[in-house]
């Protein structure tokens, strides 16, 4: 019976990690202090090596929440950090409109990949690929 338990016990870890295999990334720690600029970098190729950024036209939408989540927050750091770029402010801006769409449309809940939600997570990766273009190019520019 012993034996059973720990069997139970162990199968119902591997699910629950198993689960976590689509992460974008770490769960960022609350310190009390925001991700600077230096840190977006860093978590944008964490976003981008996530299947809703590679593949988003073969994702079941409802399984890029996680990821349209942490998408949305790293674009507000990145907004928040532009200063007087206006070319990252306006990536940051449409970023924000099309997570906004994907919620919108209940993309949360679709369950097969195509149309509005399809378009959202394909023009989401369109921005986040720019979003890293000009994070690098600020980078070394200063």
């Amino acid at each position: 019976m012993r034996k059973r338990k720990i069997l139970v016990v162990a199968a119902a870890a591997l699910l629950v990690l198993g689960g976590c295999s689509r992460e974008a990334g770490p769960t960022p720690k609350r310190g009390g202090q925001q991700a600077g600029i230096e840190a977006l970098p860093v978590k944008l190729d964490a976003l981008s090596a996530d299947q809703c950024y590679l593949n988003p036209a073969t994702q079941v939408p409802s399984g890029c929440e996680k990821y349209v989540t942490q998408i949305d927050g790293t674009g507000r750091v990145a907004h928040q950090q532009a200063g007087t770029d206006q070319q990252l402010i306006a990536q940051a801006d449409a970023l924000a409109r099309e997570v906004t769409a994907f919620r919108s449309a209940g993309c949360t809940t679709v369950a097969t990949p195509g149309g509005v939600c399809t378009a959202a997570l394909t023009d989401i990766a369109a921005i986040v690929t720019k979003l890293k273009d000009l994070v690098a190019q600020q980078a070394t520019t200063g």
